[in-house]
């Protein structure tokens, strides 16, 4: 007869579904709250959806974490210096996708742009016009022709008023959220 009676209904204690080790409030309770498991991680090796695992804790009366609890246990990642993908651009970074239009790379090439860069370096005495730190002092840190008025700007791509020598951290401050006062930066 198996898992049903006579009457055809199931017989206490029996399921026709496999056994599901989250069914088991002890096992369930070890892994999320003792073993600090997520139940998207649970649910993972289970095979079943999360919702699946957050029913059976509710079930269970098994406390949920607040969003701070989860955070705290979340692993974030490396930051700064220790981040392997810090200071990675161009085609070093796996996420590059080519950043060089064919307009913006034949301008660069041109004998217009490079005339302005040599003008913006011997102006500005091969020093970052932000930091003062002179190329000499530092020939490990790249130096970056600034465009003031954005490139978009095609009558001032090559003005050598527009362009200003800066140091690439400098560069980086002035197109970063922190440049709260727009250094260096003009819409006009």
């Amino acid at each position: 007869m198996g898992m049903r009676n006579n009457k055809g209904q199931f017989k206490k204690g029996t399921h026709w579904r496999e056994r599901r080790p989250w069914w088991d409030k002890k096992w369930l309770n070890n892994q999320y709250t003792i073993c600090k498991r997520s139940a998207s991680d649970i649910a993972k090796d289970g095979n079943v959806g999360e919702t699946a695992i957050l029913y059976w804790l509710v079930k269970h009366d098994i406390p949920r974490r607040t969003m701070k609890e989860i955070r705290s246990h979340k692993h974030w990642g490396l930051s700064g210096a220790d981040n392997p993908m810090w200071n990675k651009y161009g085609d070093l970074n796996p996420r590059w996708l080519g950043g060089i239009t064919p307009e913006r790379q034949s301008f660069y090439q041109s004998q217009e742009w490079k005339t302005a860069c040599s003008f913006v370096w011997k102006r500005d005495m091969a020093t970052c016009q932000r930091c003062n730190i002179e190329k000499q002092e530092s020939p490990d840190i790249p130096f970056h022709i600034h465009h003031i008025i954005s490139f978009a700007n095609e009558e001032l791509r090559a003005d050598t008023d527009n362009l200003i020598l800066m140091c690439e951290i400098c560069h980086q401050f002035i197109h970063s959220k922190r440049n709260i006062n727009n250094e260096y930066i003009s819409e006009k």
